[in-house]
């Protein structure tokens, strides 16, 4: 049976935080779906314009039980609009407590998980410099930290990282390694 996984854009969103884990995740097999907080074309934080395949407003109440992960790009107001929204507050928590994968990269761990206690007593892991806003989780150093249900990256530069790990919890490890592989990434 297909992954479902849900990446939410916001105006201001972090380009390569996205696209990455959307290419890696299709590439796996998973079912991507992209929705937007916004209007059905988002404006990244570096001009590049989407088309998201939903909006928030057509879907009506999101329900966790139908995605297996949602993923938070970063970026600047991209993250900051992720946490405006109630829908999607209601629905990380929703997923946190059935035990499904929330995935946040960049600003977004800091800045919209924090804020809903996702990261109490969790190790995380963010932009350098945004950990100083978390007062409740434990911050690493490295590029993508998994701590149960919760996986965590730090910016552009290690999204393919994340993506990967993000198969490996979805599918299974020999997968996320043979996208690896196709994509060169190591």
């Amino acid at each position: 049976m297909a992954k479902h996984a849900l990446v939410f854009l916001a105006d201001g969103f972090e380009e390569v935080e996205a696209i990455t884990p959307i290419d890696y995740l299709r590439r796996a097999g998973i079912e991507v779906t992209t929705c937007s907080v916004g209007g059905q074309m988002v404006k990244g934080s570096h001009g590049i314009v989407v088309q998201a395949d939903t909006r928030l407003a057509a879907q009506g109440p999101l329900k966790a039980a139908h995605w297996d992960a949602a993923l938070l790009p970063g970026g600047i107001p991209g993250a900051p609009n992720l946490a405006a929204s109630e829908a999607v507050s209601a629905l990380l928590r929703d997923m946190a407590a059935a035990g499904k994968l929330v995935c946040a990269i960049c600003a977004s761990p800091a800045v919209v998980l924090s804020p809903l206690g996702l990261l109490k007593e969790r190790r995380f892991t963010c932009y350098p410099g945004m950990e100083t806003e978390v007062t409740d989780g434990a911050w690493s150093e490295e590029r993508v930290v998994v701590d149960g249900n919760l996986i965590t990256s730090r910016g552009a530069g290690t999204a393919a990282d994340w993506a990967i790990s993000i198969i490996a919890q979805l599918v299974d490890r020999e997968t996320a390694e043979i996208i690896a592989a196709k994509v060169v990434l190591n």
